[in-house]
């Protein structure tokens, strides 16, 4: 091949590598914010998990409210498409590629990590579950 060119291309790659890795988002940041939480938590904390997420999302709990023991009991099974509320409200759907806006905004993930936690499991969320939460959303 032409080393010059092979340098070249070299440099582009890793000028892109090392700007989009510069560049993080709000739902990057919450990890990361997740993550440091997590690992102070527990020091033996090796990432999130999309199976752990996807798992708590259909887990039933005794903790919380008894009409809504699962997360899929408002949000419906599929997180790709819309939820119900036990009001009859309608719920945007969770999954971030049919929500694409959805975890962009860390103030409102933290309401409703409180709110739908408490209600469903009876206790908040830990940084962990929130961490696999997100991963499983944003792969589904």
């Amino acid at each position: 091949m032409y080393p010059k060119l092979t340098i070249t291309l070299l440099t582009a790659a890793l000028s892109l590598s090392l700007a989009s890795s510069a560049i993080a988002g709000p739902r990057e940041d919450q990890m990361a914010h997740y993550a440091s939480a997590a690992k102070a938590a527990d020091p033996t904390f090796a990432g999130f998990s999309a199976v752990r997420g996807k798992a708590l999302y259909v887990q039933a709990f005794t903790g919380g409210k008894p009409d809504t023991a699962t997360c899929a009991t408002c949000h419906g099974r599929d997180p790709r498409t819309p939820g119900r509320a036990l009001t009859g409200k309608t719920i945007e759907p969770m999954a971030v590629s049919a929500s694409p806006a959805r975890y962009t905004d860390p103030v409102k993930v933290e309401k409703w990590f409180k709110r739908n936690c408490t209600e469903v499991m009876g206790r908040e969320c830990t940084a962990r579950e929130k961490g696999d939460w997100l991963s499983f959303m944003a792969g589904q």
